[in-house]
C-alpha cells in the first residue's frame, strides 16, 4: 500500500499528482512529495520497524515507492559509532559518527536516493535513467543501473577525480564528460530530459530521489536509541541532504517516535565552493552563485538547486554554516583516518574540518550530543593526499635493518607506551 498523497509545491502549495515532475507549473517552485502521516500512524511503529531487515527500506512507508524496490535491498543501516578518540582530540564529550562510507553498493550516501530514484523511474516506465554528477551519483546510477537491467548515462565534469570516473564506465554505463562545470552540465542535462524523455535522477525525478536521504536521519535516531542528537553538522553540495534530514527527524517527531526536541543543523563546504555557507553569514536568503575552486570536487555545485531551502533548514534550527579551506580539508580527512580508523573523501573531511571549527568557535557545545555525517569512501578520492601524508620507509629483508629502523627512526617509528 501506498501512502503518498502526491507532489505539492514548496513555494505556493499547489498539488499535482504522482508524475516524473519536479518544477512547479504557477510558480517554478520545485515540488516534493506529501505523505498521509495519519494513515502511516495506524501501521508503522518503533517495534515494527525493529523487527525488519537492517536496510533503508525498514522506513519504507515514510518513502516514496508504489510497490516494492528494484534495486538497494542492502543499502542503508551504515555504522553508527561512538567516536571517543575524536571526541577525546575535539574535546567534546559525546561524539557520534554516521558513516556512509561503507554504504552498498558504491561506498556513499548516493546510494540512498538513488536505490528510490531507479526504483521510481522503473515504476514510471522508464526505459533509461540518467544523472548530472560530481562523482558519487555518477557511480551509483551507473551501478544500480546495472543491477535492475536498465541503460543509463551519466554526464560528468571533465576534471572528475579519476577513480571515480573509473568507478562509473566499470559498470558499463555511458559516461560522457563535459568540458565545464558541474552547473554547465546540470543545464545540458536539463534541456537532454527533455528532450529524450529519460529519468534523470536529480531532474525529472527529483521529488522522489530527495526523499532516500532521509533514511540518513531516520538510521540517526533509531541508532541513538530513539533519541534525537543535540548538533548535527552535515556536507552540503545542491543542498538537499541537510534539508531532509531536517525532515527526517521532524517525521519522526510527528510520528511520536522521539522526544520533541529540536536538533540544531549546521551546514559545511569548502571555501572554494561555499555559496550557502555565504548566504547563511551574510544573513541572505537568495544564493549568489560562485565559480568552484576547490579539491572537495563532490561539493563543488556554485549554484545549488536547494541552496535557498538549506539555509532555511539551517536558520529554523539555530544552527550556524561554515567553510575550510583544502588544507583544512586534508588535516582532517587525516585526523578522521588516525583517531577512528575511517577513511573519509574530501566531503568528510570538509565536514569534520568545519566541526572543529564550530567547537572552537564556541557555536557546539562540548557537553552535547554531536553526529558528525560522512558520506563518502576516502578510496574515491585518494588523488587529494598524494604528496600531503608520509610515504613508507623501505628496507632490505634483514632484522638488522629493521632494528636500526626502530632505534633510529625518531617517533614516527616509536612503539607506543
Amino acid at each position: 500500500m501506498s501512502y503518498i498523497k502526491g507532489l505539492k509545491c514548496r513555494e505556493c502549495g499547489k498539488d499535482y499528482p504522482k508524475e516524473a515532475l519536479h518544477v512547479c507549473e504557477f510558480c517554478f517552485g520545485p515540488l516534493e512529495v506529501v505523505y498521509d502521516y495519519d494513515a502511516i500512524k495506524t501501521v508503522l511503529s518503533k517495534d515494527v520497524i525493529a523487527s525488519r531487515r537492517p536496510n533503508m527500506w525498514r522506513y519504507k512507508e515514510l518513502l516514496p515507492l508504489d510497490g516494492e524496490p528494484v534495486v538497494g535491498f542492502d543499502v542503508g543501516f551504515t555504522p553508527f559509532i561512538r567516536a571517543r578518540n575524536l571526541g577525546k582530540v575535539l574535546g567534546v564529550k559525546e561524539l557520534y559518527i554516521k558513516n556512509d562510507a561503507v554504504n552498498s553498493p558504491t561506498l556513499s550516501f548516493k546510494d540512498r536516493v538513488v536505490a528510490v530514484a531507479i526504483s521510481k523511474a522503473r515504476e514510471f516506465g522508464f526505459k533509461v535513467v540518467a544523472c548530472a554528477s560530481t562523482g558519487n551519483l555518477a557511480n551509483s546510477v551507473a551501478a544500480n543501473a546495472a543491477a535492475c537491467s536498465m541503460d543509463s548515462y551519466v554526464f560528468i565534469p571533465a576534471d572528475l577525480e579519476k577513480t571515480k570516473v573509473l568507478g562509473t564506465v566499470v559498470y558499463g554505463s555511458k559516461v560522457v564528460a563535459i568540458k565545464g562545470s558541474y552547473d554547465e552540465v546540470n543545464r545540458l542535462c536539463s534541456e537532454i530530459a527533455g528532450k529524450y524523455g529519460w529519468a534523470f535522477v536529480n531532474i525529472n525525478i527529483r521529488p522522489y530521489y530527495a526523499e532516500g536521504s532521509k533514511a540518513f536521519g531516520y538510521e540517526v535516531a533509531e541508532q541513538m536509541g530513539w533519541r534525537l542528537p543535540r548538533h548535527i553538522i552535515v556536507p552540503m553540495a545542491g543542498g538537499s541532504l541537510i534539508t531532509k534530514i531536517k525532515k527526517a527527524f521532524n517525521e519522526f517527531r510527528r510520528l511520536g517516535f522521539v522526544e520533541e526536541m529540536e536538533t540544531k543543523v549546521y551546514g559545511a563546504q569548502p571555501t572554494g565552493c561555499a555559496p550557502i555557507v555565504t548566504a547563511v553569514k551574510d544573513g541572505a536568503e537568495l544564493i549568489r552563485p560562485v565559480k568552484p575552486n576547490t579539491i572537495a570536487k563532490s561539493l563543488a555545485i556554485g549554484n545549488p538547486a536547494d541552496g535557498y531551502y538549506s539555509v532555511k533548514a539551517i536558520k529554523e534550527s539555530g544552527g550556524w554554516a561554515e567553510d575550510v579551506s583544502d588544507n583544512e580539508i586534508i588535516e582532517a580527512m587525516k585526523l578522521l583516518a588516525e583517531t577512528e580508523g575511517i577513511f573519509t573523501e574530501t566531503a568528510g573531511g570538509v565536514t569534520l574540518g568545519v566541526t572543529k571549527k564550530l567547537i572552537e568557535q564556541g557555536r557546539i557545545p562540548k557537553d552535547e550530543s554531536i553526529v558528525l555525517s560522512i558520506t563518502g569512501n576516502g578510496l574515491k578520492t585518494q588523488e587529494s593526499l598524494y604528496g600531503k601524508i608520509s610515504e613508507p620507509v623501505v628496507i632490505e629483508a634483514k632484522i638488522a635493518e629493521f632494528d636500526n629502523l626502530l632505534n633510529s627512526g625518531g617517533d614516527a617509528y616509536a612503539i607506543r607506551a
